[in-house]
């Protein structure tokens, strides 16, 4: 997987489709992302007395995307874009992106 925490991504495809967020947590064996402001679940909590500071009630919260449904920005033109790989002058990877050749790290 390509994508990294904090990388800016737009929702390809599925409910929020257009929407742009940063990338909060990425699940690699899942192959999920978790965007901010994206895939909005709700999730009732109770109240436990072992966690008296834990929230309580109905929470909100970003659920997971599938990788294949998001696109990385271009920093360049801020449109979707593939992510390459390409090696420097002392031998380490770097990202690049596909449509502008823009290094991402």
């Amino acid at each position: 997987m390509k994508l990294r925490t904090d990388d800016e991504v737009i929702v390809i495809s599925g409910k929020d489709k257009g929407k742009i967020g940063k990338i909060i947590r990425v699940d690699r064996s899942r192959d999920r992302v978790f965007v901010e402001g994206i895939n909005i679940v709700k999730r009732h909590q109770r109240p436990n007395p072992g966690r008296p500071n834990a929230p309580v009630g109905v929470i909100e919260r970003e659920g997971p995307v599938h990788v294949s449904n998001v696109a990385l920005l271009d920093p360049k033109d801020r449109k979707p874009t593939r992510i390459g790989t390409r090696r420097t002058e002392d031998g380490s990877r770097m990202r690049v992106t596909k449509r502008s050749g823009t290094e991402i790290d």
